[in-house]
């Protein structure tokens, strides 16, 4: 029982810590929201009903949106919906994915289904019964419809990563507005352009440093708002306390009637950077996060609200800056100077969720390829994307510049906010049907209530889409274009490899020599293939006089799962019978993996191979297979059977010049050009090197011995990489459309964004590229 406790009390702590964390990234958004709720809902249509039926009646809408979406459905129901201990709608989307077949990525396999991060919740043959999810998998229009309403929640979060920062930090800055020298209003968005653009070049430092020097500043100003709310309370209006009754809402829109339902816009910024509890968790838990907002954030922001209310009960004139008006004098300062740096906050929460949306975006095919740079050694969500960076920054700058009003920001804001609250309602609905196999009645009742709640918003919302309410729709139909034309390019080229592979009797006709010179050396051939060969090998059996004497086959890929474990990323394969020495190799990883450069890929991928090799033999399956399928059967090789095997020696050096000690031609004209152009990146770095030798056993079979000899001794010749250059165009008889989307589109984001080769962290050096066109 002791170490039980010392176990409970461990996780508690370290769940406090995480919340501590938490309050820095995931609450700044939604706790500055008190800066500009109560004026962009009495700005505009409400300016003839500011009285006190009015002020309790907008509090008590405020305290109930507080407590239907963020704490009912986000902090009790959707924390549970994690992937593996990632949130977001792209989380959601991979669940669904691996529970029906709604994926649309063609190179899924059977063996992606045993891994272990791919189970989740309980088994998967109950719901295979299940008439509504035969109806979605059968029609391919339904599951496109699906990922389109995916990718529009996806680009409305990467419109709130520009119209955050944007209202934030313009609306702490207005309170200069209310103290003596009164500021104009250009010069004020001067000095939110200078803040932002501070925020933006801090981003490469990562969240974590920010999160450790953030949260004080929250928790700081989160208590200040809970003694000011507190204050007003007691001072202005204790009377407050009875709007918390629902009366007051049904008062609320029989005094006001529509104008009160065009204001609920404004009621909605209550609830923005709410999703921000969803989206973060990969870099919390739900534990740390539910304990966050139920015991701190929730109760402040309603006492908060409260006082400001109580204080506008007495002073209905005063709505424009109520915040800071209801601030007593001798504190204002020292408020103004935490509201601003807790906006800085606020918006470094979505820029952090919008990269982490991104990658995720990129792992699923949907997203061109960007340079991702991990900002935490110890935490592995943790990232940050250059190219994303500068373009959120060009466009907030954009949006503080050209609107100059909070309200007309908040207006955009808010509609970007339901928005994605709508669609993630959807999708927890469908997650609630065949991932937590509950009954299709319990996913209706979910999805209806929720939808009614958030519905009256949006409908209030998609009102002020003339006062700026476009820009999130103009910005997130820009950017699901990109992804959507990059998804379509990706999936046709993948199609025209699958149709167009080299038929293995033709390679099986051309005999073990391939009908070339095989020379020594290993020959990497990538592909996104995940099964047969490419068509651009063929290409270079009748373009180039010789091989390479070992050939394998590379296809690294993304799963839908959040993390792969090493012992489970390499599939080892054989392409053709055993002289020929063709292997494939399936590098697996998780949408949120970084795809690091290690160095040893390369030791890695010889050890698997020669794993294989002795596994093959010794299992009789393989033998038998061998003869009727030269290419199907894979084995995952695991980094733990390669240690406790004894079929390679394996010794280890390192040198400090990075010159190896292998005596052939191939490996002394690589010298003399490594030595000509060394290593930029870090010069004089320790470079390991491993020599292999195939251990002296006397049960080994004289195939197995030859085979493993041949393996290493290619090695030791070198390892070529080899890939195709691929100029992707659209087929004379297609549509005009489909020419615009692949010729203009596919083809412009191609050329704009990084190669795979630099992707792939292929080192130049080694690299070999042959041209090759697909007409798609």
């Amino acid at each position: 029982p002791e170490s039980l406790l010392q176990l409970s009390w461990v996780n508690l702590s370290r769940n406090l810590i995480l919340a501590y964390q938490s309050l820095g990234v995931v609450y700044g958004d939604l706790s500055t929201s008190p800066l500009y709720v109560y004026s962009s809902t009495f700005i505009g249509n409400l300016q003839d009903h500011q009285n006190e039926d009015a002020i309790f009646g907008a509090f008590s809408l405020i305290f109930w949106t507080l407590t239907l979406i963020p704490l009912l459905k986000y902090v009790f129901i959707m924390l549970g919906a994690d992937d593996s201990g990632e949130g977001g709608t792209f989380a959601l989307y991979s669940l669904l994915c691996r529970h029906a077949k709604f994926s649309l990525l063609p190179n899924q396999q059977a063996a992606d289904e045993e891994l272990s991060a791919y189970k989740y919740g309980p088994s998967m043959q109950v719901a295979t019964g299940s008439p509504l999810k035969r109806f979605l998998e059968k029609h391919k229009t339904l599951r496109t419809a699906l990922l389109v309403v995916v990718l529009f929640g996806a680009s409305m979060v990467i419109g709130d990563g520009v119209l955050t920062p944007a209202i934030s930090v313009l609306s702490s800055v207005s309170g200069l507005q209310v103290t003596e020298k009164k500021l104009a209003s250009g010069e004020i968005v001067v000095l939110a352009c200078v803040i932002l653009v501070g925020l933006f070049a801090l981003q490469h430092f990562g969240t974590r440093r920010v999160a450790f020097m953030f949260a004080p500043i929250v928790i700081i100003w989160l208590v200040s708002i809970f003694s000011i709310g507190l204050y007003n309370i007691i001072f202005w209006n204790p009377k407050i306390v009875r709007a918390i009754s629902p009366y007051y809402i049904i008062k609320f829109f029989r005094e006001t009637g529509k104008d009160g339902w065009f204001s609920l816009g404004g009621i909605l910024l209550s609830v923005t950077g709410t999703e921000a509890m969803f989206a973060d968790l990969g870099h919390f838990t739900a534990l740390s996060i539910r304990l966050a907002f139920a015991f701190v954030v929730y109760p402040c922001l309603v006492v908060q609200y409260m006082g400001q209310a109580a204080f506008l009960s007495r002073n209905p004139q005063k709505v424009l800056n109520s915040f800071y008006d209801s601030i007593p004098g001798p504190v204002f300062w020292p408020i103004f100077v935490i509201a601003t740096l807790a906006t800085i906050v606020g918006s470094q929460a979505i820029i952090t969720a919008t990269f982490s949306l991104i990658k995720q975006c990129h792992a699923l095919g949907c997203f061109p390829r960007v340079k991702v740079v991990h900002t935490s050694k110890h935490i592995r969500g943790q990232i940050y994307i250059p190219e994303i960076n500068w373009i959120l920054m060009i466009l907030t700058l954009a949006i503080t510049i050209g609107f100059r009003s909070t309200t007309l920001i908040g207006n955009a804001y808010g509609l970007a906010c339901i928005t994605v609250m709508f669609i993630t309602t959807f999708l927890m609905a469908l997650v609630v049907t065949f991932v937590w196999q509950k009954s299709v009645l319990l996913a209706a009742m979910f999805l209806v209530f929720f939808w009614f709640s958030e519905g009256v918003y949006l409908s209030s919302a998609l009102m002020k889409v003339p006062q700026g309410g476009w820009v999130p729709l103009v910005l997130s139909v820009i950017f699901m274009l990109v992804m959507y034309i990059w998804h379509y390019g990706t999936r046709k080229k993948y199609n025209f490899d699958l149709h167009n592979k080299v038929s293995l009797k033709w390679l099986l006709g051309l005999g073990p020599s391939l009908g070339i010179v095989r020379v020594p050396g290993i020959g990497l051939i990538y592909s996104e293939l995940a099964t047969g060969v490419p068509a651009i090998f063929s290409h270079f059996v009748t373009n180039l006089p010789a091989f390479h004497k070992v050939l394998v086959f590379v296809c690294v890929k993304s799963v839908p799962v959040p993390y792969v474990s090493p012992e489970e990323r390499f599939l080892i394969g054989r392409v053709c019978p055993r002289p020929y020495r063709m292997y494939r190799c399936i590098v697996r990883y998780g949408y949120k993996d970084i795809q690091r450069d290690d160095g040893d890929f390369e030791d890695q991928l010889i050890q698997s191979i020669a794993e294989f090799i002795q596994m093959e033999a010794g299992d009789a399956q393989f033998c038998s297979s061998e003869s009727s399928s030269y290419d199907g059967r894979l084995a995952v090789i695991s980094s733990r059977t390669i240690q406790s095997s004894s079929s390679l020696i394996v010794t280890e050096r390192e040198d400090c010049d990075g010159i190896e000690s292998i005596q052939s031609s191939k490996s002394l004209m690589l010298q003399s050009l490594r030595s000509a152009y060394p290593d930029d990146e870090n010069p004089g770095v320790r470079r390991r090197h491993v020599r292999f030798e195939v251990a002296a056993s006397p049960g080994m079979d004289t195939g197995v011995r030859e085979e493993l000899m041949d393996l290493i001794e290619a090695k030791e010749a070198g390892v070529a990489y080899i890939m195709g250059h691929s100029y992707v165009k659209a087929r004379r008889s297609s549509s005009y459309l489909k020419k615009l989307v692949i010729d203009m589109g596919y083809s412009f984001l191609r050329k704009n964004c990084r190669g795979p080769s630099v992707a792939l962290n292929i080192p130049h050096i080694n690299l070999i590229e042959v041209g090759m066109i697909y007409y798609v």
